[in-house]
């Protein structure tokens, strides 16, 4: 029951990791080149459970959320450096959640226009009657439907062999194939991670009593948000990766379509809008919360969901604005498939200042028992710069 108490901060900030951009960077993979990305979505685990438990340490033994320590520790200019690649990724991420949501809606013959206002209306709601712990509840509420992936993979049969041959025989000179590896590592590994979960545990009031069930938390949602990304490749490399290979995909329509000769046009509709819904929401949550901390951390505004909107008039004023400009973005037609996978790809260039700025308040930051030192600073430091370092050279 204490673990159940603490927990949270991970497993939102990891089913947001697995968001409509995600999710349809996984298929577009699947669909482009079977099993043979699958291998990289295991290997993210450890690097994205290190990346994290980071985050959850500088939060609880500081009590400060991640862009206020780099203002403290390195000065103003770079902390604006820090929150700018923030809003950049947040404003990209948030226009694929409604873009993620739009799409769905015209699965069922909704315009999108109504779907974006709906979701938007619905988050503000949510957030602006809310505390930090009923507004966690209902992003981990949302976000469990993401589960749903996990069945529709198992149902697209995939054949053994073709998936240990794609694993075994990854194309690795092929500058397409480099290009989604780089769209995968950005999905996984995204900027506004490291500063919502920051300034979650902060919010929530935990401290480094805390430290080994926040550990835990973020472990446990690194696994499961892994398994959904491979559980949704798995699944359109079964589909289309088997009978079309090569195919591209260019819409949300096309991606729920590729279950269908499966599941049934119902069933196979139905349980991609409920995945695809909630790996949106619980993002859009996530970004929209993230955008308005992490500003807030610079800008010194009060900042917490335990303040009403009176009392915290920017806090909730940022977290608005941040949806309501992602929804005009989202009306202006954009192709959903294509700016995903950017936007993923975009990430994993931002990397080397989201990881440089971690790294360094780990070993300077932290209380001298918390510190990142020896050989394990050493491990972590090979796996910032292979992570940021590949991810930039496939990009480009």
């Amino acid at each position: 029951m204490a673990f159940f108490a603490i927990a949270g901060p991970g497993l939102v900030v990891m089913l947001a990791d697995t968001d409509a951009g995600s999710v349809i960077t996984a298929a577009q993979s699947g669909a482009r080149w079977g099993f043979k990305l699958l291998a990289l979505q295991v290997l993210l685990v450890p690097i994205l459970f290190v990346v994290q438990e980071l985050t959850v340490r500088l939060g609880l033994t500081t009590g400060r959320g991640h862009g206020e320590l780099i203002r403290l520790r390195f000065g103003a200019a770079w902390a604006w450096i820090s929150v700018s690649t923030l809003m950049v990724a947040c404003l990209g991420a948030l226009v694929t959640e409604l873009s993620g949501v739009a799409g769905v809606g015209l699965l069922f013959g909704v315009p999108a226009w109504i779907s974006v206002l709906l979701t938007v209306a619905l988050l503000v709601s949510v957030v602006w009657t809310g505390s930090y712990r009923s507004v966690e509840r209902v992003a981990i509420f949302v976000g469990a439907f993401e589960l749903i992936f996990l069945g529709v993979a198992w149902l697209s049969h995939p054949q053994i062999g073709l998936l240990a041959d794609g694993v075994a025989h990854p194309p690795l000179g092929n500058r397409t194939y480099l290009y989604l590896a780089a769209a995968n590592i950005g999905a996984v590994i995204m900027p506004w991670m490291v500063f919502y979960q920051q300034s979650a545990v902060v919010d929530k009031g935990l401290d480094v009593r805390h430290l080994r069930a926040a550990r835990w938390d973020t472990a446990i949602g690194a696994i499961i948000t892994q398994v959904i990304m491979a559980a949704v490749l798995i699944a359109t490399a079964a589909t289309i990766g088997r009978h079309n290979p090569g195919a591209p995909l260019n819409t949300v329509q096309q991606i729920s379509q590729a279950l269908v000769p499966f599941l049934g046009e119902n069933v196979g509709r139905v349980l991609f809008a409920l995945g695809m819904i909630g790996a949106s929401l619980v993002a859009a949550i996530v970004v929209s919360l993230t955008a308005a901390w992490g500003l807030g951390e610079v800008l010194c505004y009060r900042r917490s969901l335990e303040h009403c909107p009176r009392e915290a008039p920017w806090f909730y004023g940022v977290f608005t604005t941040a949806l309501v400009l992602g929804g005009l973005l989202v009306a202006s037609g954009i192709n959903l498939v294509d700016l995903s996978v950017a936007v993923e790809v975009m990430n994993a260039l931002l990397l080397p200042i989201v990881l440089g700025f971690l790294y360094m308040l780990a070993v300077k930051a932290l209380p001298a028992p918390y510190r990142l030192r020896g050989w394990y600073a050493v491990v972590v430091a090979v796996l910032m710069v292979a992570t940021a370092g590949f991810g930039v050279y496939a990009a480009l």
